[in-house]
């Protein structure tokens, strides 16, 4: 993996070898909260990759310090999903696996990894 990151604020992506990752810094009890704000890093910073057609697998990751906190996975995967819409994938409908988990991590954040299938 490239060590480039494109960051605008809390959100930061990279990608290589048709791996695309994005970081989100901190945790929020609101799924709400990260649809905007990744939508403007890809609006503002982002200048990898167009979209494309075909079948993706996307891993989610909550890592958390302490008490897990009160968040619905399925939520966030949603507002994940419809954020990172138009710009790793045309239409979430294209997402033929998915992966989402909450685990202890050295700091709060969200990861997501997308790769399109062969």
């Amino acid at each position: 993996m490239i060590e480039t990151w494109t960051q605008h604020g809390k959100v930061r992506a990279r990608e290589a070898d048709g791996l695309l990752e994005i970081a989100v810094d901190g945790l929020t009890t609101q799924a709400k909260y990260y649809k905007p704000l990744i939508y403007e890093f890809f609006r503002k910073a982002w200048r990898g990759s167009r979209p494309a057609w075909g079948e993706y697998a996307v891993e989610i990751g909550m890592e958390y310090v302490g008490e897990p906190p009160w968040l619905d996975l399925d939520n966030l995967a949603k507002a994940l999903l419809d954020a990172i819409k138009g710009y790793a994938f045309h239409d979430d409908a294209q997402v033929a696996r998915l992966l989402v988990e909450r685990r202890p991590g050295e700091r709060e954040r969200i990861t997501i990894l997308v790769r399109k299938l062969s």
